[in-house]
């Protein structure tokens, strides 16, 4: 996400390198780049202008000190306004009510039903909820099937009722139904159109006025750009929600709709999706977003995740495995689990601050993992335990067992080892025990 965007606005910032001040001259040439870039990135016209201009009134005739070059002070402004571009602050979910009510709405294929189920798993697994799905969309077949089965993936119940075609009336049974059992939140997915039209505006008014929901989010797909924030201002004029969810950020995006959304329609970001899997879904941070954008990745949000599946007990005997070179397959496929559940490969890589750039035309696929996990899983449990067993017979063996060949299995060996030499080097780090050279080879 963002990867053509950050690249361009990498390309203006050099212009002012060698410069010992910003002036109104060399500001306006790279700001001219800026703009375009932001504009190639389909950001609104209006904002991509208002932006540059007030970038423009903050930079020019600041001094520069002598430890910071024009370059460096131009991208501190400018991250600062992309920041506030984007909202400035966090935006929480309001839990008022008991229980708290969520109505979701957006177009048909903006991944709405989706990601009321991530947004239940994420509010249950983070924020202690105890969610009620419920299936409002009464016209599309597959709707409330989808819902069921997403549901039960991740625990959550789903209230429906299949043979009504009254998305109020099931809405204030939920309701009633998660009064009933000590439901505390309430998720409501609603119908979606192909585009907008008057019934369905009609629809979802009624079902907010009825159920007086907490929280009236607009979910959009990314991906559609400038349609995304017009759609945007078109559900805002009639629903007043109370913020955006951006689905599909992982794929490719310019990113004018998290640049614009905000400006048009003034409510905040509160979530965006960046994958396919229900654990794909992060709280929107201006600030961290901002940092992506200018390719200074984000450790911050690499961190938190990462901190979601450390286990304290397990982390202190590896350590003393590490400490005692004892370091084995069997850890080492326990870490590989870990960090798949951290979500998407690449995108983890380019949290790494510098390092999205080196990532950005490299295929990383997901199952990445599978080859290593295939090598491993065909190794005996002596052997797993005992990594130093294992010589060329058992490799053959191995390698036939995995459906590789005997140079790939000398590849992990060999990998191995350099990953528990490193491993015992960083032994007092939490961060660097789950991640220390773990991630998989890359194609080009």
């Amino acid at each position: 996400m963002f990867e053509n965007l950050s690249e361009r606005l990498e390309r203006s910032f050099k212009i002012l390198k060698g410069e010992g001040r910003i002036t109104e001259v060399n500001v306006a040439e790279t700001l001219k780049d800026v703009r375009k870039a932001l504009l190639d990135a389909d950001v609104n016209y209006k904002v991509a202008k208002t932006f540059t201009d007030t970038v423009k009134n903050k930079a020019i005739g600041q001094n520069v000190l002598t430890s910071i070059h024009p370059s460096q002070l131009m991208v501190k402004i400018v991250h600062d306004e992309l920041t506030t571009l984007m909202g400035g602050d966090t935006a929480e979910v309001n839990y008022e009510g008991h229980p708290a009510i969520i109505l979701m709405s957006g177009l048909q294929g903006s991944g709405k039903t989706t990601f009321s189920s991530k947004l239940a798993n994420y509010l249950k697994k983070k924020k202690n909820r105890n969610p009620l799905l419920v299936a409002c969309d009464v016209y599309r077949p597959a709707a409330i099937d989808q819902l069921k089965v997403l549901g039960e993936a991740i625990g959550i119940p789903v209230y429906s009722e299949p043979d009504s075609k009254d998305p109020v009336q099931i809405a204030l049974n939920a309701i009633k139904e998660a009064k009933a059992k000590s439901y505390n939140l309430v998720i409501i997915d609603t119908a979606g159109r192909l585009a907008v039209d008057e019934a369905m505006m009609n629809e979802i008014a009624a079902i907010k006025e009825a159920v007086k929901p907490t929280e009236t989010l607009f979910v959009v797909d990314s991906m559609t750009g400038q349609d995304a924030v017009n759609t945007a201002k078109e559900f805002n004029d009639r629903l007043d929600f109370t913020g955006v969810i951006l689905t599909k950020l992982d794929g490719d995006t310019r990113g004018g709709a998290a640049l614009s959304i905000r400006t048009v329609v003034t409510k905040p970001i509160k979530f965006i999706g960046t994958g396919e899997k229900m654990e794909a879904i992060d709280q929107f941070h201006p600030s961290r977003m901002a940092d992506r954008i200018l390719g200074m990745g984000d450790v911050v949000s690499l961190v938190e995740r990462a901190q979601e599946q450390f286990d304290e007990e397990e982390a202190k005997k590896l350590q003393r495995k590490l400490a005692r070179n004892q370091f084995d397959f069997n850890d080492f496929l326990s870490q590989i689990e870990q960090i798949k559940k951290m979500g998407n490969i690449k995108e983890l890589m380019a949290m790494i601050p510098g390092v999205g750039k080196a990532v950005k035309d490299l295929d990383i696929d997901d199952n990445a993992f599978k080859g290593v996990e295939a090598i491993i899983r065909s190794m005996t449990p002596q052997e797993r335990a005992n990594p130093d067993i294992i010589n060329n017979s058992r490799k053959e063996r191995i390698a036939r067992g995995s459906g590789t060949t005997l140079q790939e299995v000398n590849r992990l060996m060999k990998q191995f080892e350099q990953i528990r030499k490193t491993m015992k080097t960083v032994a007092g780090g939490k961060f660097g025990n789950m991640m220390g050279g773990m991630m998989p080879r890359m194609k080009r």
